[in-house]
């Protein structure tokens, strides 16, 4: 079984070389692809300068959101890759983590493994993105899923490829996971872990929920006119 590994990253200079390494000497990863989504930063030199044989590197010029990145790191990857795994690139060296959400998938536990983050060690305000994503997902498939905003998730082949595009924006995660659902897939969570660049309580933090929010808002209307809910 073949997995890859899709991390899309934007201005994340500081982490990008720890998630990498962290997951590099994993037996289960195959590939990783990183697809830098127009940082302003350095983290494209500091990817150049990984010497990673199983490593694949793309630069969008311009920042297209993470939906974007995502589909171009899936055009990128190896095409004989069974199991596709998204993985944020801030989240460091706990990266290595992710096997958690790969063991299932490969195991046929699931269809798709989700990573479910403990709770966060500084109070972010995130509670009413978390409760709009997990109660949106609730009302449209009756199933509760409590970490519906993880960007952590592992995927067989056969349900990616359903996809025709990745939804745009903060609201990815909670579209996939709305489609997948409907289609009848088996998803699971598991906890792990790992750690992020948690969004504080400041005015760029509450900016950046407020986004996440509408994001998610948008996408739900969406799903629900695309499913007739």
């Amino acid at each position: 079984m073949i997995t890859s590994v899709i991390i899309p990253a934007y201005n994340e200079s500081e982490r990008i070389v720890d998630t990498i390494n962290g997951i590099n000497d994993l037996a289960e990863v195959d590939e990783i692809v990183v697809v830098d989504d127009g940082s302003s930063d350095n983290t494209a030199q500091v990817v150049k300068s990984i010497d990673i044989e199983k490593l694949k590197f793309y630069i969008q010029t311009k920042n297209y959101g993470k939906g974007k990145a995502l589909e171009k790191g899936l055009e990128i990857m190896r095409k004989d890759a069974d199991i596709v795994v998204f993985l944020d690139a801030d989240v460091g060296k706990t990266s290595s983590e992710v096997i958690k959400i790969i063991r299932p998938v490969l195991d046929d536990e699931c269809d798709v493994a989700i990573a479910r983050f403990r709770p966060a060690s500084k109070k972010g305000g995130m509670g009413f993105v978390k409760r709009l994503a997990k109660d949106s997902v609730y009302e449209m498939t009756g199933v509760e899923l409590n970490s519906t905003i993880s960007g952590q998730r592992a995927f067989k082949r056969e349900v990616i490829d359903r996809f025709d595009f990745m939804p745009d924006g903060y609201g990815v995660e909670v579209g996939m996971t709305v489609d997948i659902l409907k289609w009848g897939y088996r998803v699971n969570e598991y906890l792990v872990d790992m750690t992020h660049n948690e969004t504080g309580r400041d005015l760029k933090g509450f900016i950046h929920r407020g986004k996440q929010y509408l994001h998610i808002k948008k996408i739900v209307k969406q799903k629900k006119k695309e499913w007739g809910d």
